[in-house]
């Protein structure tokens, strides 16, 4: 009990005084699960309202598809990005892998349908509310998805959250194509895997207190977002 009362004490030491080691790692977690939302971003939120506007022949399994995309296994999606970046894979020429660059794809794959599916279900629903309006301005597809993302802006953001929670505490795919190399690759949940099998407990629990405040902070965030998007919601259906 007393070592673990010193290593608990030795990890509130570490955080309070900003340890160098602990936050190179923070800082690197932060900047790889940052760039994967980006990317998700980027890529997820156009996919969702073209699924949302558009209809063709094929829809329903492309949505089926992308909801079920939502549960990848992490170590499979990193299974499939290390075949890509080694020397035999299609893009090994690149030598992204055991980089950050090879984690921000294994989490961007693993945050994309997320995004996708969850921005999908938001902008259909505005826009069902906000069809007939649209049609009366003449508005076609493609300014419809301009439009509907602007008007789910806030639950969008909710969902980019909630994309960056997921990233941020995922360990399985980011271990298999970043290699946990110290002052490389290493982030915050390969640190405490690491860190905890080697009996360096004061590391791991700060950096698990510092994971949890994030974890923490993001799930209070989504949730404000959430009660903001149900009141303009009512508005809108009270109007």
């Amino acid at each position: 009990m007393a070592g673990f009362s010193g290593a608990i004490a030795e990890a509130v030491r570490l955080i309070t005084e900003f340890d160098a080691s602990l936050a190179e790692i923070i800082i690197l977690s932060l900047q790889v699960s940052g760039a994967a939302v980006l990317i998700a971003a980027i890529l997820g939120l156009p996919l969702g309202a073209w699924l949302a506007v558009h209809r063709f022949p094929g829809r329903g399994v492309v949505v089926l598809l992308i909801t079920a995309l939502m549960g990848l296994p992490p170590v499979v999606v990193g299974l499939v990005v290390y075949l890509l970046l080694s020397n035999a894979g299609a893009l090994g020429p690149l030598q992204l892998l055991y980089t950050p660059t090879a984690m921000v794809i294994a989490q961007a794959l693993l945050v994309t349908p997320i995004v996708a599916a969850l921005s999908r279900q938001h902008i259909a629903r505005s826009h069902e509310q906000l069809s007939d309006q649209l049609t009366l301005f003449a508005v076609n597809r493609w300014q419809r998805m301009l439009t509907l993302l602007w008007e789910t802006r806030a639950a969008l953001a909710t969902t980019l959250l909630a994309g960056f929670g997921r990233a941020i505490a995922e360990v399985g795919a980011v271990i298999v194509v970043g290699g946990n190399i110290n002052h490389v690759t290493r982030v915050m949940t390969t640190t405490i895997a690491l860190e905890t099998s080697k009996g360096n407990l004061s590391l791991a629990l700060g950096l698990g207190m510092v994971l949890v405040s994030i974890a923490i902070i993001v799930n209070i965030l989504v949730m404000l977002g959430t009660r903001a998007v149900s009141r303009n919601s009512t508005s809108v259906d009270v109007l």
